[in-house]
């Protein structure tokens, strides 16, 4: 692991950092804040996946999080979208390829090669951040936004014995029921429908997975909600499995990060407790 950068913040430590992926087979970069500490203590991690289009930058330059992660003693892990690289495929389309890679293991060509984002963020990662880290692995949470909305669902219902909390902005909850979903599904895992199930929150809660409780915010201007985002379809599936869910919707909030940001330190608190 290189460190990029490293800066002062909120009494505790910005870094970027930067290593060779096997799960990827390229070079990946990432973001950590870790707030001041006592010697030898272990903090409790958050891990925050990002959306389409986005890097680690997007969410560490404009998501105002290190006040209350300071506050509260909690590690903010930001990992990238997806592969890069001049040898990692990639589409024109800012749904498809460098940027967004769904956080899921391609099946298909050109993508299975590089595009193995489950494996990087549910195994790699969290190795390497414990290695290098003051990290608790037994107090680990995640949330994301958007497509990393979508992937913090799905990992978390994947591995509920792992993730201790789970909550997101504005998440892709159903992804065979929009076209963000199918077109990108469909291109990295097939046209088999039944193996986009683990990667899709509604589908996974009908099929029997479960967490302790979900905290979403949804804003009621986002331009993406009738037809890509879809609150209703997981506040039905939670109430049918019994899932307590917590859907926050912000009138007159939208997409971007200034949404994201205002309730930012709510999420923020929501885990600490949980964690």
């Amino acid at each position: 692991m290189e460190t990029v950068s490293s800066n002062r913040s909120h009494a505790g430590t910005q870094g970027v950092y930067s290593h060779a992926s096997s799960a990827t087979g390229t070079d990946m970069t990432f973001a950590v804040y870790v707030p001041d500490h006592d010697e030898g203590a272990k903090l409790p991690v958050l891990w925050y996946l990002s959306g389409l289009t986005c890097t680690h930058a997007n969410v560490m330059e404009k998501g105002e999080y290190r006040r209350a992660a300071s506050e509260l003693g909690l590690i903010i892990v930001a990992p990238d979208t997806s592969p890069r690289g001049e040898a990692v495929p990639d589409d024109e389309a800012y749904d498809m390829g460098q940027g967004a890679g769904f956080y899921l293991d391609a099946t298909e060509q050109p993508w299975s090669q590089h595009f193995r984002m489950r494996t990087y963020i549910e195994q790699e990662l969290p190795e390497l951040a414990a290695s290098e880290f003051p990290v608790d692995m037994n107090r680990q949470g995640l949330f994301g936004h958007s497509m990393g909305g979508h992937g913090a669902l799905t990992i978390a219902l994947r591995n509920p014995d792992r993730f201790k909390s789970v909550s997101a902005f504005s998440p892709v909850v159903a992804p065979l029921q929009c076209p963000w979903g199918e077109k990108a599904l469909g291109a990295y895992l097939g046209s088999d429908r039944a193996a986009w199930r683990s990667y899709d929150a509604c589908a996974l809660i009908g099929d029997g997975a479960r967490v302790a409780d979900i905290l979403v915010d949804q804003g009621t201007s986002d331009q993406f909600l009738e037809e890509q985002l879809k609150p209703q379809l997981l506040a039905e599936a939670c109430k049918k499995a019994g899932i307590p869910l917590t859907l926050n919707m912000r009138e007159g909030y939208d997409h971007s990060y200034y949404f994201i940001s205002t309730f930012m330190a709510d999420h923020l608190r929501w885990h600490a407790k949980r964690l």
